[in-house]
């Protein structure tokens, strides 16, 4: 049965939908958590520290950070390889273009699908620069996140990437909220206003306080 779900287009865009909702609920978390740089060194740290020790002492050190993290793992993997599978779904069933085209419905499908892909690019290299260290510019110091985050957001093309995968994640959540809402029958005549105000006000706010960090160090309100 599982199997017959997944090879459907149903199966694929549910699963596509409800592991997009996964990973906008851990963006809003991490949204709340990336604030607490504007209340100091010791502050942030401390929130750094205490990720890591989330369920102890019935929870080992670390434990439960490391399962928030292969959940997301799987829901980034499940969501890409979906979106992928649709994208080429889509292709095959029409192999040439449409004479009369719908431009609105062109124009979010193409800033999903590059969307998409400048965020998994983004998150490859997030990962490499404040978590394991090896593209942080200057001397990465393990256990003072604080630091590493102004280190990061002092340099042009730290801010120039961060803020350019921020903005399109913000498009991404604009259409991928209302559309999920859409997939598992959230949506209808009376609702679709609603979902999609709350899609523009997911997304302004995401991006809002994301960008709030880099902007906070390049004004020496963090530093």
């Amino acid at each position: 049965m599982a199997r017959t779900v997944w090879d459907s287009t149903v199966g694929k865009k549910t699963v596509m939908a409800i592991s997009g909702l996964v990973m906008l609920l851990y963006l809003v978390a991490h949204m709340i958590g990336n604030l607490k740089i504007f209340f100091g060194t010791e502050e942030f740290n401390h929130y750094a520290h205490w990720l890591r020790t989330v369920g102890e002492p019935f929870m080992h050190y670390e434990w439960t950070l490391w399962l928030i993290r292969v959940v997301l793992v799987v829901a980034v993997v499940a969501h890409a390889v979906s979106a992928y599978q649709l994208s080429r779904r889509d292709i095959r069933a029409r192999p040439s273009k449409y004479v009369h085209r719908k431009k609105r419905a062109d124009y979010a499908t193409r800033t999903m699908r590059w969307g998409g892909v400048i965020l998994g690019l983004f998150i490859v290299w997030h990962i490499l620069d404040l978590t394991t260290g090896t593209v942080h510019p200057g001397g990465f110091e393990s256990g003072k996140p604080y630091q590493n985050v102004v280190d990061t957001f002092s340099t042009w093309y730290g801010n120039a990437v961060y803020i350019a995968a921020v903005l399109a994640l913000g498009l991404h959540i604009r259409h991928g909220f209302w559309s999920a809402a859409q997939t598992l029958g959230a949506g209808s005549r009376t609702r679709d206003r609603a979902l999609k105000t709350t899609a523009n006000v997911l997304a302004l706010l995401l991006t809002t306080g994301f960008v709030a960090v880099p902007v906070g160090v390049m004004t020496g309100v963090v530093s």
